[in-house]
C-alpha cells in the first residue's frame, strides 16, 4: 500500500487523526499518499441517504451515490475500481480489526475507505464495490470514520520511512501472533511509593531480556490487552 483514500461524511474526523505524528508526517513527506473525500459532494442536492425499502428506523447510504464517488475520483466505472484497489467498507458487523489485518492491508495494493453512517449502508456498496467489510470490534459508533482513521494509522505506521527507528516495530504488541508488549518505565526509579522493577535497573541484559519475556507473557494470559 502506498495511497489510501477515504470516502465519508466527515472528513475532518480522519484528516485531524491522520494529519498529526509520524503518521502526518508520513503523509507530508510523501510516503504515504493520503486523501479524504466527502460524500456530500457527490449526492444529489447534498444528500446522501434515503429511507429504506421496507420500512423501519434509521436512514440508508444510498449505492447510487457512493458509485458516483468513485468514479468522479478513479475515472473508471464504479464496479471496477476494487480491480485494482482494496476496497474497504466500515460496518459494525464487518470483519474485526487486527494485526494481521492491518499487516495485510500494508503489504497490499493500494486502499479505498468507504465509511458507514446512519442507519447503514445499501448492501449492493459491499456485494457489488467492495472487497471487504471491516468494524473495531462488536459495538456501534455513529459513523466509520473512527474506524477508517484507525485502520489507516495502523497500516501506514507499518510502512518503510514512516517510523524513524524501524526495530521500535519490533517487540511492540501485536508484532507476533499472541505477543503484547511489556510494562515500560522511564524517570523518576520510584515514584507514588512504587519503584522501577530491579531488573530494568541491573545493566544486565539477558537479565532484561528474560523479565520483559515473563512480563509480556504474564500480562497476555492474563487479557491485559
Amino acid at each position: 500500500m502506498r495511497d489510501i483514500d477515504v470516502f465519508c461524511v466527515f472528513p475532518s474526523v480522519v484528516d485531524g487523526a491522520l494529519r498529526v505524528g509520524v503518521v502526518g508526517r508520513a503523509i507530508e513527506r510523501g510516503v504515504v499518499g493520503y486523501r479524504s473525500f466527502d460524500l456530500k459532494e457527490f449526492a444529489p442536492g447534498g444528500r446522501i441517504d434515503d429511507m429504506p425499502f421496507g420500512g423501519g428506523a434509521g436512514m440508508v447510504v444510498r449505492v447510487d451515490v457512493v458509485g458516483r464517488a468513485l468514479e468522479a475520483v478513479y475515472g473508471v466505472p464504479a464496479r471496477e475500481v476494487r480491480k485494482e484497489r482494496r476496497v474497504v467498507l466500515t460496518e459494525a458487523w464487518g470483519r474485526a480489526i487486527d494485526q494481521a489485518y492491518v499487516n495485510e492491508v500494508a503489504e497490499g495494493p493500494d486502499v479505498t475507505i468507504i465509511c458507514g453512517r446512519y442507519g447503514g449502508v445499501d448492501e449492493r456498496v459491499r456485494a457489488l464495490l467492495a472487497t471487504e467489510a471491516v468494524s473495531l470490534g462488536p459495538f456501534v459508533l455513529s459513523g466509520g470514520e473512527i474506524a477508517a482513521a484507525a485502520l489507516a494509522d495502523a497500516a501506514i505506521r507499518r510502512l518503510d520511512g514512516v517510523v524513524g527507528n524501524r526495530e521500535s516495530l519490533i517487540g511492540e504488541s501485536y508484532s507476533q501472533r499472541g505477543l503484547v508488549g511489556p510494562p515500560v518505565y522511564t524517570r523518576p526509579a520510584e515514584w507514588g511509593g512504587m519503584p522501577v522493577p530491579g531488573a530494568l535497573l541491573s545493566g544486565d541484559h539477558a537479565k532484561i531480556r528474560s523479565w520483559r519475556e515473563e512480563q509480556a507473557r504474564l500480562r497476555a494470559s492474563q487479557g491485559e490487552l
